[in-house]
């Protein structure tokens, strides 16, 4: 069983910096992060899978990298120049399977989740 861990996350002011890890027990292929802000829909941030491939949301390129450390089992979203509506809960969510790259921000292809950690954003 793929069990998910998120920290990292916390408050910051405005044109801050956080960077979120995502600690992975079992096999994964595929990994992501999504946010959800209350009141809002599910969304999709950045991808990478096991060869470090990724795919991030236009929404936040140039602002949110994603990483990972196959050797510890660890992944990460480094987020700079936040802003206020990146308040939200993060998640990290992994599959085993491989995927179509155009299906790498689709939530739906994702089959193990993290309980989410959260991130303020404050001006």
């Amino acid at each position: 069983q793929v069990q998910l861990v998120e920290s990292g996350g916390g408050a910051v002011q405005v044109g801050g910096f956080l960077k979120l890890s995502c600690s992975v027990s079992g096999y994964t292929y595929f990994m992501g992060w999504f946010r959800q802000a209350p009141g809002n829909e599910r969304e999709a941030l950045a991808a990478i899978d096991a060869g470090d491939t990724d795919k991030v949301a236009d929404s936040v390129k140039n602002r949110f990298f994603i990483s990972q450390d196959s050797t510890e089992n660890i992944m990460y979203l480094q987020m700079i120049d936040l802003k206020p509506e990146d308040t939200a809960i993060y998640y990290c969510a992994a599959t085993a399977e491989t995927q179509y790259y155009s299906d790498y921000l689709n939530s739906e292809k994702f089959a193990y989740w993290g309980r989410g950690t959260q991130v303020t954003v404050s001006s």
